[in-house]
């Protein structure tokens, strides 16, 4: 695999939950650096996709190539294609009984043998990195939603992942945390060598950091190109969506959705 090939690639898929097709038609190549910001509107089927993308869903057609390779079905070397994969919930799931050092330390715990002050080392130097090295032994009940989001993505860094997917990174936080969470998103996809993948609705705080974006509505990609095409688009269903309008060619929640479909 040379460094040109793309992180991501994706090849008439289609995506199935509950026997209903949520994505079909989905042709899609993530270039290694970049950020790719993937938007829609709620029930679109954006988390359906990361599922595609970690195993999580299998494919009823088509092909997932995630770091050089079809994503696995047997779970050992599933979950070691996760190692390469750092995923920030939008829940931050953290432990609430751990230290933010402990609960970025767990990937560490969990998938190498390194002596403890490595591991504490290696701690430190991810906290430093999202900015909160002196919050390493608060609990996340004393820590800020920006400050635990900012723990939440130290350890999803852990284990140096080449491939960052963001889950709604925005969820439940104020304007300013929004911006600062994005700016290190933005600093550290570079500083690191990162590629990332951001499924959100939150167009106008993410299209600014991000390269790339592709919007998801109708069971399919209805756009894709850099932030720019994006809001010259004239098409309906894009139009509809950065608008925000409740009449258009989307129809919101105009049916049940299957689970996970958001």
């Amino acid at each position: 695999m040379t460094n040109e090939s793309p992180i991501v690639r994706i090849s008439n898929l289609r995506l199935e939950r509950g026997g209903r097709t949520v994505l079909s038609d989905i042709n899609l190549e993530v270039p290694r650096g970049r950020i790719v910001a993937v938007l829609g509107p709620s029930g679109s089927g954006k988390s359906t996709l990361l599922a595609a993308l970690t195993g999580e869903l299998a494919p009823a057609a088509g092909t997932v190539e995630v770091l050089g390779q079809s994503v696995p079905q047997r779970r050992r070397d599933l979950l070691e294609l996760r190692k390469g994969i750092g995923v920030l919930l939008q829940g931050n799931g953290l432990l609430t009984d751990l230290t933010a050092a402990e609960n970025v330390a767990l990937p560490l715990r969990a998938h190498t043998r390194l002596p403890d002050a490595v591991i504490r080392q290696l701690v430190l130097m991810k906290l430093h990195a999202v900015g909160l090295r002196a919050a390493a032994d608060a609990f996340p009940r004393e820590l800020s939603g920006g400050m635990a989001r900012r723990v939440a993505l130290a350890r999803a860094l852990a284990l140096d992942p080449p491939l960052m997917i963001y889950d709604e990174p925005l969820t439940g936080l104020d304007p300013i945390a929004s911006g600062v969470v994005m700016d290190l998103m933005r600093r550290l996809n570079d500083t690191l060598g990162l590629t990332s993948i951001v499924v959100t609705h939150h167009v106008h705080e993410t299209l600014p950091v991000a390269d790339q974006a592709i919007v998801i509505a109708n069971g399919r990609i209805v756009f894709s190109g850099t932030p720019s095409q994006l809001e010259s688009s004239q098409d309906p269903l894009v139009h509809q969506f950065l608008k925000g309008e409740p009449d258009g060619p989307i129809a919101f929640d105009a049916a049940p959705r299957a689970p996970e479909a958001a």
